[in-house]
């Protein structure tokens, strides 16, 4: 059993070019609460002890002004940068306009996160149950081992009604464990089926079951010493690539070839929603809302 209080580790350095704006900090009731909030809020009642934002430099104000004064004295909080000429000299890019994934966000967190911790995407709600399970998780392991989690999904409770999202598609073994993760940039409904892009932009049929990743993970910080590797790896292959991203189920997918480590998949109930479009904000609203009035959440969170 691990004592140390896991981490909870926020993607929030996305730019939002399909939202239309910082979709991080936008609102969701009338307390003007994040959907952030929320998962900080579940996290903190899991048993979460410290929050790590990564964020851009041209956010910070606003994100500090946002969360200091919320969350003082109730968790610790840290803020790593995330920037794209936060690479080695020899691969930097000014042509590169986006930054480089979220793998390359979380190698951000390295000298920070020292105990066992998840890594969330800002924008998505995870639900509660999900931040039970994967606290459970992350205290039942030990911080120097290679056994990590993810909080899986079904595509068919994942998909916006309003454009496509990309998703990490999952194999899962008979004992409940990561076999492979493929992510798959372009999952579309479209007239009633759901759709993805195959490598030659063709869409084809993909399975409204499939297990997805919604980049709910839980990791040691043994993990670390995967990526710095293979980001330099990714690097030397695609540092011209001004459209190359070096994301969290990359990573996860060479770990799991490797044989070094385990990746246990973790089952959720809880109801996922989150914003991609600036027309699924409307349906996120009424979602949480909802949960208020069934006193799943206070009116007021902080």
């Amino acid at each position: 059993m691990n004592k140390e209080k896991p981490t909870l580790v926020i993607l929030a350095a996305g730019i939002g070019s399909r939202y239309g704006g910082l979709k991080q900090l936008d609102t969701f009731t009338s307390s003007g609460d994040t959907i952030m909030d929320f998962s900080i809020y579940d996290a903190i009642q899991a048993g979460f002890g410290n929050i790590v934002f990564i964020i851009r430099k041209n956010i910070e104000k606003e994100f500090k002004k946002t969360f200091n004064a919320k969350l003082k004295g109730k968790v610790a909080v840290d803020y790593v940068f995330q920037e794209i000429e936060y690479v080695p000299e020899k691969y930097q890019n000014r042509n590169r306009k986006k930054p480089w994934g979220t793998g390359h966000a979380l190698l951000m967190a390295k000298d920070i996160v020292k105990e066992n911790f998840a890594i969330i995407n800002a924008d998505d709600f995870y639900g509660k149950e999900a931040f039970q399970i994967m606290a459970k998780a992350l205290l039942n392991i030990d911080k120097t081992s290679y056994d990590f989690s993810m909080m899986s999904y079904l595509l068919k409770n994942t998909i916006s009604e309003n454009g496509f999202v990309s998703r990490g598609e999952c194999q899962v073994n008979k004992e409940g464990y990561l076999t492979d993760i493929t992510e798959r940039t372009h999952i579309e409904k479209k007239n009633g089926q759901l759709l993805r892009k195959n490598e030659n932009e063709s869409f084809i049929p993909i399975d409204k079951n499939t297990v997805v990743s919604m980049n709910f993970w839980g990791f040691t910080p043994k993990c670390f010493e995967f990526i710095d590797t293979l980001f330099d790896e990714f690097l030397e292959k695609n540092y011209n690539n001004l459209k190359a991203e070096f994301f969290i189920p990359l990573i996860v997918h060479e770990i799991i070839q490797s044989n070094t480590a385990y990746v246990k998949v973790l089952q959720s109930n809880a109801k996922w929603f989150g914003v991609t479009y600036k027309e699924d904000k409307v349906m996120v609203q009424q979602a949480i809302n909802q949960l208020i009035k069934q006193k799943k959440y206070p009116s007021k969170l902080w």
